[in-house]
Parts: C-alpha cells; sequence; structure tokens
C-alpha cells in the first residue's frame, strides 16, 4: 500500500468525525490541500527509509497553509519545488485563514525543521534518501479565540477514534517505508509512535520539538537534535 493510498483512506475515515464544542473549528489539508500534499508524498515518499520523523499535527502557518508537514511556505515551495491549488475550507477561523502558498506568515517549527534540513543536507533529494517527515495526526484544531488545541486536549470520546484512525495510519506507513528508526518529534509524537508500533522491528525515540512555545527550542534547537539523533544512532 503506497502512501498515497494509506492517506486517502484515512481522509475518508476523518471526515465523517465530528468535534465541540471545545473545537470551534477544525482543518484538515489533506483534503483542501490535496495536490500538494500528494505531490509531496508521490516526490519523496517511495521506496523505503532509514528514519521517519513524526510531528504531532499540521500548524496553522504550516500544513495548514500547503498540506506538508511542518510545512513553512518558503521551504516547501522554494526548497522542495513544490505548489499547487489550495482550496479554502468552510467554517475558517477569521484570525487563520487559509491563504494557501499566498501566506506570507512563517511558521517557525517547519522554519527550523526544514533549515536543519537543507543546512545539513543541502539538496532535498539528499535528504529524502534517508528521512521522511510526517505528522501523527493530519487535523488543525482551533479553540474559540483561534488558539491552537493539540490533539491530546481533546475529550475522551473525540479523541480516541481519532487517535485510533491515525495509529492505523502510521502503523501502515511503516511497515510501507520499513524505517530502522522512527523518532516522534516531541512527546506526544513518540508517546503514540510506541503504542501504535508495538510489535514492530522499529527503533523509536525522540528529539525536541522545534516550537517556539518551548524554551529549550528556543537556544540552538539545531544543535541540540543533531546530539539527540547522534545519540539515537542517527548520523
Amino acid at each position: 500500500m503506497d502512501l498515497v493510498a494509506i492517506t486517502r483512506e484515512l481522509r475518508r475515515k476523518i471526515v465523517p468525525l465530528r468535534f465541540g464544542p471545545s473545537v470551534a473549528h477544525f482543518y484538515l489539508p489533506i483534503e483542501y490541500a490535496r495536490d500538494p500534499h500528494e505531490q509531496y508524498l508521490k516526490r519523496f515518499g517511495a521506496g523505503r527509509r532509514e528514519v521517519i520523523l513524526v510531528g504531532m499535527n499540521p500548524g496553522p502557518w504550516g500544513m495548514a497553509q500547503t498540506g506538508v508537514p511542518f510545512g513553512e511556505v518558503v521551504a516547501v515551495r522554494d526548497w522542495m519545488g513544490i505548489s499547487g491549488n489550495v482550496s479554502v475550507p468552510e467554517n475558517t477561523h477569521p484570525r487563520v485563514p487559509v491563504l494557501g502558498f499566498e501566506c506570507h506568515r512563517s511558521e517557525v517549527s517547519g522554519r527550523r525543521l526544514w533549515g536543519w534540513a537543507k543546512a545539513t543536507f543541502g539538496s532535498p533529494d539528499h535528504f529524502f534518501e534517508r528521512f521522511f517527515v510526517v505528522n501523527y495526526c493530519p487535523l488543525l484544531f482551533l479553540e474559540h479565540t483561534g488558539r491552537n488545541l493539540t490533539p491530546d486536549k481533546l475529550p475522551t470520546a473525540q479523541r480516541e477514534p481519532l487517535i485510533e484512525l491515525c495509529g492505523r495510519a502510521l502503523r501502515k506507513t511503516v511497515e510501507t517505508m520499513q524505517p530502522k528508526f522512527v523518532i516522534g518529534v516531541g512527546r506526544f509524537a513518540e508517546a503514540r509512535c510506541r503504542i501504535a508500533l508495538q510489535g514492530l522491528d522499529v527503533a523509536i525515540g525522540q528529539i525536541l520539538h522545534p516550537s517556539p512555545a518551548s524554551p529549550h527550542a528556543n537556544l540552538d534547537w539545531e544543535k541540540k537534535i543533531i546530539a539527540q539523533l547522534r545519540d539515537l544512532g542517527i548520523r
């Protein structure tokens, strides 16, 4: 099963889910940004990989705009060479508009992660020879204020069906790409990876999330994760 098929199956199963009342808005970029998302999967996601990096869920100025995990616009458009049609989802929050590749805001997490990839490997082809990047959950959740609501903060009755679907999709992705390492970008992702991938012959670890909300990430994040990857046996 290839990654496009896995994603399309996940999308079909997620669409009927409903969230609220703490969730005022939710965006599914693998649906409305399907074009660039599937370009990413087809161009960089074919074949086996040594390492899969797993993020939590889309950021409002990253994947929510481009359909690519940690998808800061400049990195996706100018470094990866990906662009495409991004439609406007229903019921967007006025503080978090979906502008696609016309979005001029930069997602710090994406800028840091893809900036490290570019500085370390040069070209995207060299990076993706060894690495691939996915998000555990493809949905962005927003509160009434427009504040980001992470999946772990959802009520249990809403969270569990979603987590189960996302875990199955991640497991299929890992079975398809057969990596040696699956690395959670942050604690939530690592914890979900350990649950979803039980019984598979894969080493699971964690690196520091590049979010500016983390004080540790705001001081030499790149240097820190290079050391963390080295400690995990990834050089």
